[in-house]
């Protein structure tokens, strides 16, 4: 029996060469694509190994779910090949015909990895092992479910809210509401009321917009999705995008230009005591749920104020992204890989990991601030049976705020092109932001990229479907 050493030797000597298009056309069987007619039954003995791509038992809620799937799927042995999944190994490994048995990826990454073939369809599997898929969040389940079938578990849910500085809006003259992104005319406002700076040098940011990684947001906040709801026709020309980008782009305009911001906002301690709301340096900003933990940990007297990130229309709005289990295309051990799925995903396994968490952080003196599993019934679960008042109002706040963000989130659909559409879009941004071309030429030139790749990757998944 292969160790997993020996394989992922051999497959670093491949990555460099291998294409990831060659992944596509790993097998012409219908059973091969579907689990080589494996039989997924939740009472089925399971043996073997299980090697897993991606994953890493790096804090107490990946320990406490990797220690009751390691014993769901006894006496089959687990591996985990950590550190984030490098894709052109991944599929250099499928193209190979040695692939792991098991593959964590981000969701934005699934569309891809099945249009090639190099991740199976998890229908029957989801069957056999009874994975009730009407628990995960519908926008997280749809991000992984490509051409009506589903090839990923979703894991985790990350999701933006309005977070800022309650001295400085108090010192303005401003609250919540200006911020919060509901009138974009009160964020600009707030931002040249906050900011501190002349020319090239800075010394408050008013206000952070989060380009280019926050377009998508900024585009619905004003009615609009970059992509077609069926993955096919790329939207970056829509003039509700272009109105988003223009002024996401004027909050960095009106304090020096992005360089100037970017520059100073990379020099603060992102992750330490001296972080920019600690040290009274940025007014506000929408950022992912996660951050309030970070800030809670190293500045628990910070002055902060918390809100959802809201659509012009007043909407609470999150613009989600996550993790997911998928089952590689001739997985050695797809039966052992779906009862883990199952086990890692489900609510009972996520309650524990909570608990875990909870045990964790009174014994530190701090609060629990939630968690965002992708599973629906087990994040109700968790807020019921933990989510307790603080005595912190403003870190109550941030928990309230992060789970009315996460009932209304929303994800760009699974595609066979979701790099290549990524990539248009962000470096039609990153064009505007260093001055290379104005929002209404940089998002055309996006449009006609993004749509011949989509054209072309569609065309290619369209014919393999037919043949």
């Amino acid at each position: 029996m292969k160790t997993a050493a020996v394989r992922w030797s051999a497959l670093a000597l491949a990555a460099g060469l291998v294409l990831a298009g060659c992944a596509e056309g790993t097998s012409d069987s219908s059973d091969d694509e579907t689990g080589g007619g494996t039989t997924f039954d939740p009472e089925a003995e399971l043996s073997g190994e299980l090697n897993v791509m991606g994953f890493g038992a790096t804090d107490e809620i990946a320990q406490t779910r990797l220690d009751l799937a390691t014993e769901a799927v006894a006496p089959a042995e687990i591996s985990l090949i950590e550190g984030d999944l490098d894709i052109q190994q991944f599929l250099s490994a499928v193209a190979t015909g040695e692939p792991p048995e098991l593959v964590y990826a981000n969701r934005d990454q699934i569309g891809t990895f099945a249009s090639r073939g190099a991740i199976i369809p998890l229908d029957e599997c989801i069957d056999g092992e009874g994975i009730d898929t009407s628990l995960y969040l519908e926008p997280a389940l749809n991000q992984v479910t490509f051409d009506g079938s589903v090839y990923g578990i979703p894991e985790f849910n990350s999701v933006q809210i309005t977070q800022a500085n309650a001295d400085l809006l108090a010192a303005a003259g401003l609250t919540l509401d200006d911020v919060n992104g509901s009138d974009w005319d009160a964020v600009s406002a707030a931002n040249e009321a906050m900011y501190v700076g002349s020319g090239g040098s800075l010394s408050v940011i008013g206000y952070d917009s989060k380009l280019p990684e926050f377009l998508p947001l900024w585009a619905k906040a004003n009615g609009a999705d970059l992509l077609s709801e069926d993955g096919r026709t790329a939207q970056l020309d829509d003039p509700a995008v272009l109105e988003a980008l223009e002024w996401a782009v004027s909050i960095y305009d009106a304090q020096g230009g992005f360089g100037v911001v970017k520059a100073y906002r990379d020099s603060a301690d992102f992750f330490g005591e001296g972080n920019q709301f600690a040290t009274n340096v940025l007014g506000a900003m929408p950022m992912e749920q996660w951050y309030v933990n970070v800030l809670n940990d190293v500045s628990p007297d910070a002055p902060m104020a918390f809100d959802t990130v809201r659509s012009l229309e007043g909407e609470p709005l999150a613009y989600a992204s996550g993790s997911a289990w998928a089952i590689p295309a001739d997985s050695a051990n797809p039966q052992a890989a779906c009862r883990f799925i199952k086990t890692m995903t489900e609510t009972d396994s996520w309650i524990a990991a909570a608990q875990a968490r909870v045990d964790l952080r009174e014994a530190e003196g701090k609060p629990f601030t939630g968690l965002l599993t992708g599973n629906a019934e087990a994040d109700q679960a968790i807020q019921d049976q933990f989510v307790q008042p603080s005595g912190d109002e403003k870190w109550d706040a941030a928990v309230a705020a992060t789970y009315e963000a996460n009932e209304n989130t929303f994800t760009l659909p699974a595609n066979p092109a979701d790099a290549e559409f990524k990539t248009a879009w962000q470096d039609a941004v990153n064009r505007v932001l260093n001055g290379q071309q104005e929002p209404a030429e940089a998002l055309a030139q996006a449009q006609e990229e993004a749509q011949a790749a989509l054209d072309e990757a569609w065309a290619t998944w369209d014919e393999r479907e037919e043949g």
